[in-house]
């Protein structure tokens, strides 16, 4: 145990906030099953995620003792394991509850994980030691071209599963990593600009200004490409544009709802457009300090869906208010903080990378979980870090937390 609280005194303040936050999660998850009509699932979802989180404070004693070196050393056997993890899942892989389609899962008699989750420290790390070891910094697209592709197989075998709110948080550790590595802000527009492409497509016009505006970066910047970057840069824009109608088209009817109601929740008020207005219903009737903990109407009444997982935000802006959910974003905000502030004060180039990529993952997760709840982004069924019922991702992300805090030991 003195060990134990040996690792918790390298960065007391950090930790103590990610088991405060753990803890709150817990108390959510509690609430979260106190309903007019009990069930198994989210009734008992608090005494598993305790369970985890005993797992996790484990993990997370053994882990804080490996030396950072040796973090670098597994990063290419970890992200080859983790890829070939990734790529089972498409042949063995389950869903689970609501997400009964979608393949992120690998069972072993009674015990199941997501993969995922171990790809995305995997990936880290990967990246963190390639361009650790970089002498000079990343100037063109070139440059860009074997991280990029790191990150996008894991990316590509999860969006396969399909669960796109997890492959948009590699998005999140490519860019946290390459802006801290040194990328030009100018070249990681560059290189995000098809999203926006594929994005804007739906209308000609738009899409079409869009496409001049690129153009016209291009030629503001024509000196620090290389011509077949610039046209390398444009044709992706059109292949992205392209690419639009069929791959709208090749979208699943609700998938294309979630997508729907985003812009419009009363196209489908009692199919798609359900979760959202029940989730803002929520939020909004907690007003300035909530409606009281366990005492939320909406969650009570079980109106909410996957209120212990993907939705648990709703049942804190319910239940806590706005008081609630602003200390919890603060909560968030201060661990984020610390993460950069750590980078920053490191010497060692790997140990900074590694943290601005959990630090990149652990935004991604935050602002799409924040902000589907309240109708800023679309519906993505995405768990938000430390507070929503879920073993796996509670073990990792602790896990990524036990590598920050031996930066803080070798620092």
């Amino acid at each position: 145990m003195t060990r134990l609280f040996d690792r918790w005194a390298l960065d007391p303040a950090f930790v103590l906030a990610i088991i405060g936050l753990t803890l709150f999660g817990v108390a959510m998850i509690y609430s979260a099953g106190v309903v007019y009509v009990p069930n198994a699932v989210t009734e008992n979802a608090w005494v598993k995620q305790c369970m985890w989180f005993a797992i996790a404070i484990v993990a997370f004693t053994m882990v804080s003792r490996v030396p950072l070196r040796w973090l670098e050393w597994v990063a290419v056997p970890a992200y080859v394991f983790s890829v070939v993890l990734l790529a089972a899942t498409l042949v063995i892989g389950t869903g689970s509850g609501t997400a009964a389609g979608v393949k992120s899962w690998i069972r072993i008699g009674g015990f199941g994980f997501q993969p995922a989750e171990v790809a995305k420290i995997a990936t880290i790390l990967i990246l963190a030691r390639l361009l650790s070891q970089r002498k000079e910094p990343l100037t063109s697209l070139r440059d860009l071209l074997v991280p990029s592709v790191l990150v996008g197989i894991p990316l590509a075998l999860v969006m396969l599963q399909p669960d796109l709110g997890t492959a948009m948080a590699f998005g999140g550790i490519l860019f946290a990593v390459l802006f801290w590595a040194g990328t030009p802000v100018a070249l990681l527009l560059l290189v995000a600009s098809p999203a926006a492409s594929l994005i804007l497509s739906y209308d000609t016009m738009i899409w079409s200004g869009y496409i001049v505006a690129v153009v016209g970066f291009l030629y503001l910047y024509r000196y620090r490409l290389f011509l077949f970057e610039s046209v390398a840069v444009v044709l992706a824009n059109f292949a992205a544009g392209t690419i639009s109608r069929p791959l709208w088209n090749s979208l699943k009817p609700y998938q294309q709802n979630r997508i729907l109601v985003f812009l419009d929740p009363e196209v489908d008020p009692r199919g798609a457009g359900y979760h959202l207005i029940q989730s803002k219903v929520a939020v909004g009737s907690g007003g300035l300090t909530g409606q009281g903990f366990t005492l939320g109407a909406q969650k009570r009444y079980d109106f909410l869906p996957e209120q212990h997982t993907d939705f648990i935000f709703s049942i804190v802006g319910e239940e806590l208010g706005f008081v609630g959910t602003a200390l919890a974003i603060l909560a968030f905000g201060y661990v984020l903080m610390r993460l950069v502030r750590m980078a920053a004060a490191s010497p060692d180039p790997f140990a900074g990378l590694v943290l601005l990529g959990i630090f990149g993952a652990w935004l991604v997760h935050i602002f799409v979980n924040v902000g589907m709840t309240v109708g800023v982004v679309p519906i993505t069924g995405i768990p938000l870090p430390f507070v929503s019922y879920g073993g796996t991702f509670l073990l990792m992300s602790w896990v990524a937390v036990a590598i920050a805090v031996r930066v803080a030991h070798e620092r």
